[in-house]
């Protein structure tokens, strides 16, 4: 996410507008609903997480502790549980 200056870009009577609630603050504004995107759309780190979960997985189903695995992908026994649980859901 990249900042920009708003007297670069807007009018003034716009500025100013914006001076009535917020002045000389840093303020977020939101995409339109017609333009937002999922999360990880425009990375491969979806894909990634996927990956690690399956092996995980796969790696408990050969016997391994969650203990192991944890430690193994430097994740907490909690995040084990909850992919182990989501894989057992989703299957």
């Amino acid at each position: 996410m990249g900042y920009f200056r708003a007297d670069e870009i807007l009018p003034q009577n716009i500025i100013e507008l914006i001076q009535n609630y917020i002045d000389g603050e840093n303020i977020y504004i939101p995409r339109k609903d017609s333009n937002k995107r999922e999360w990880g759309s425009q990375t491969l780190i979806r894909q990634e997480l996927t990956d690690r979960n399956s092996s995980i997985y796969a790696e408990y189903l050969k016997g391994h502790k969650i203990s192991e695995l944890a430690i193994k992908y430097y994740l907490s026994e909690k995040s084990i549980d909850r992919i182990l649980r989501e894989f057992k859901n989703n299957n």
